[in-house]
């Protein structure tokens, strides 16, 4: 920063972030506060109601949109977004920041209290710190740095805090995206602020295919097994089929998108749930089980065509059923993601490669995610291609007990987020 005069605008906000940075903190303490877990959806209105308190001090046109008629949505456990708008001194370039407020649930092995913020060692741990409360903080104090500066805006900036990104983000993202919040017509650029280490930018994700298969048997006394059908032989026929046949190939399948970790470059399939004959607790019947089932969660890349990979599940159970006429199945698709991936030439990606060289003195990496998140709702949905996700917060740390984010990254990563809203929004 040196070689510039100290009175440019980009000057002016990175010292505003400095100013500002423990009240960024202390905001992201009351976030990481409120356990809004999910599932269930526990306290999702404290979460927005929070968000949109901010969001209206800093001077945005703030909603809260319940996301009313969807299956989550529901009296005990309401799903509710905040969307927030500050227009510029005209309507477009839109830049829209988005970060989810859910938390998975908190799980065993903490030595921390989970909801207690606590900061030791220049770290803020709580389930959500770094997946991705840490984002919603820098972004909004990024923009109000801006804002104290006195700099004004010529295009206009959006911050949403939606919920549910952790089992689809159907209530949250998707939601905004067909309801008209975020689309194509009215938005140019999406920030979603999940974690990315700080000094990469995220472009795009593998896709996901969900499904369930059920094996159908015939019940019988357990000491006369011969009389029945047993439906978990069945699916473990299936199991070895998918272990032996499908899960070698896959591993041959390699995607040319910059996965990371490179482990996650390849076409992958696990197996999510087990269920059949009777419930472990309880006392045990002598029975031949008549029904059993699994749920499965195969990764497919860019390169792979949905049809296939869902063709290649049928065509193992077809076999199965060829060779053996009592074999009798259902094939049920659970959730169904296509890949995206953002241009890297895109103009949001020059932005904010710049404003990060000039925080960080390197260039961010490009890279795409493993697992999904709200980019495809914002892209498939809402048709805005100029989508990255980029944030503070370690991407190791997501879901892990005694999760982190370094107070050094959400101060670095606010840096590059205000650089990147000058830069492609211009100033008066």
């Amino acid at each position: 920063m040196h070689h510039r005069s100290i009175d440019t605008p980009q000057a002016a906000v990175l010292r505003q972030i400095e100013e500002i940075s423990d009240e960024m903190i202390s905001f992201l303490r009351e976030l990481v506060h409120i356990p809004t877990v999910n599932p269930p959806g526990e306290n999702y209105a404290a979460g927005a109601e929070l968000i949109g308190s901010k969001l209206r001090q800093f001077g945005y046109e703030t909603h809260f949109i319940a996301a009313e008629g969807s299956s989550e949505h529901s009296e005990r456990y309401p799903r509710i977004n905040v969307f927030g708008r500050m227009p510029g001194s005209r309507p477009r370039p839109c830049l829209h920041f988005n970060g989810h407020f859910d938390v998975v649930p908190v799980g065993a092995g903490w030595t921390r209290d989970p909801f207690g913020a606590e900061i030791a060692d220049g770290k803020l741990y709580g389930r959500g710190a770094s997946d991705q409360k840490a984002g919603i903080a820098a972004s909004i104090f990024a923009v109000e740095a801006i804002r104290r500066a006195g700099v004004r805006l010529q295009g206009s900036v959006e911050q949403s805090g939606t919920v549910d990104e952790e089992s689809g983000g159907f209530a949250g993202v998707a939601y905004l995206a067909r309801h008209g919040w975020i689309g194509q017509d009215k938005t140019d650029f999406v920030i979603i602020t999940e974690p990315t280490n700080v000094d990469r930018v995220c472009l795009g994700h593998r896709g996901v295919y969900w499904f369930k298969v059920v094996t159908h048997g015939r019940i019988a006394h357990g000491s006369m097994p011969h009389f029945g059908i047993s439906a978990i032989d069945h699916l473990a026929e299936f199991l070895h089929q998918v272990n032996s046949r499908l899960r070698p190939s896959l591993a041959t399948r390699k995607t040319s998108m910059p996965v990371e970790p490179p482990g996650s470059r390849y076409a992958s399939i696990n197996v999510n749930a087990l269920f059949g004959g009777q419930p472990e607790e309880g006392p045990q019947t002598p029975c031949v089980a008549d029904r059993s089932g699994a749920i499965f969660d195969r990764r497919f890349l860019a390169e792979e065509d949905f049809e296939q990979v869902r063709g290649e599940v049928r065509a193992l159970l077809e076999t199965l059923r060829e060779k053996n006429p009592e074999f009798r199945y259902d094939l049920e698709d659970l959730m169904i993601v296509h890949p995206v991936q953002t241009d890297p030439a895109c103009e949001l990606v020059a932005a904010i490669s710049a404003g990060a060289e000039e925080v960080l003195g390197y260039r961010p990496a490009l890279t795409a995610s493993p697992g999904t998140y709200d980019q495809k709702h914002v892209v498939r949905i809402g048709n805005v291609h100029q989508c990255i996700a980029y944030g503070p917060g370690i991407l190791d740390q997501a879901h892990l007990p005694d999760e982190y984010v370094r107070i050094e990254d959400v101060v670095t990563s606010a840096r590059i987020m205000a650089l990147t809203a000058l830069r492609l929004l211009g100033t008066e």
